[in-house]
């Protein structure tokens, strides 16, 4: 199998995650379903938190076991650094954008819509709301799991990384999921033009990732990525889980989490009968 042609079901892999954007373009769901959505969407998060930093943790573990303690804890150094800065850096732009929404609101309740005061404030906003956040965070992600397809080809491990394209593309379509049902939650519906976007930044670092991977064989540039991703996860699994008690409904919560872990744990099953 030729580079373009792994490079090509890398990107198969990764455009997956359209397959799930639709559920946004649900009109005024019921108030049960908001709270499922919600519910079911911050399970799959959580199961790749988990599954993000096992992943990154491996390279450091290995290296440990094996007495290499200058890989371990250079390693280690950017596994914490940028497992923070994934996860600090959104705390302080989330207050970047909120004080952007505040100056375009400053002219005084009922005065004007916040697009008629300040409509590159309001556009910005919308840009970076929280399906933005998450679809970068799974992005993140999905770079990485490029760079594991496109180390397996250029190792010669063409079965695994076949293997590993049809595990990953059907993961990330709970993962398209994860990005719009906060917005069907809500009551807000995406345009197309919306889920595109929102699609190709979750799904195409997989395409980039396999590129670079066939390359570009290196532990260090893979923990950095899926670190980073996984502290902004873990920002906006927060983010959900203060959406869900706001909601109030304690029960439908807890089975959507449940149901949502599963889904992930599925999907995730073929990768690791591939040895990833």
């Amino acid at each position: 199998m030729s580079s373009s042609q792994i490079t090509l079901l890398g990107a198969v892999a990764g455009f997956t995650i359209y397959l799930g954007l639709p559920i946004g373009r649900l009109r005024s769901p019921a108030p049960t379903l908001r709270a499922l959505l919600n519910s079911v969407a911050t399970g799959i998060l959580i199961f790749l938190l988990w599954d993000v930093l096992s992943h990154a943790w491996e390279p450091i573990d290995s290296a440990l076991s094996d007495h290499r303690y200058g890989s371990a804890v250079g390693n280690g150094a950017v596994f914490f650094a940028c497992f923070g800065a994934g996860l600090v850096a959104l705390v302080y732009f989330d207050r970047y954008v909120a004080r952007r929404v505040a100056r375009a609101r400053g002219f005084g309740p009922g005065a004007a819509a916040v697009d008629e005061l300040n409509p590159r404030s309001a556009a910005f906003t919308r840009f970076f709301d929280l399906a933005m956040m998450i679809a970068v965070g799974i992005g993140l992600h999905n770079f990485a799991e490029g760079l594991a397809i496109g180390n397996s080809a250029a190792t010669g491990q063409l079965q695994l990384a076949v293997l590993l394209i049809i595990g990953f593309g059907l993961h990330n379509a709970t993962e398209g999921f994860g990005i719009v049902a906060p917005m069907a939650a809500e009551g807000r519906m995406p345009t197309w033009a919306r889920l595109g976007l929102l699609g190709l930044v979750g799904g195409g670092p997989t395409f980039l990732g396999t590129i670079v991977g066939q390359h570009v064989v290196n532990d260090t540039l893979s923990i950095g990525f899926l670190t980073l991703a996984a502290g902004s996860i873990l920002y906006v699994v927060i983010e959900l889980l203060a959406v869900a008690r706001k909601m109030g409904r304690k029960e439908l919560t807890t089975w959507g989490l449940l149901l949502g872990v599963f889904l992930g744990f599925v999907t995730d099953a073929v990768v690791t009968a591939a040895g990833a």
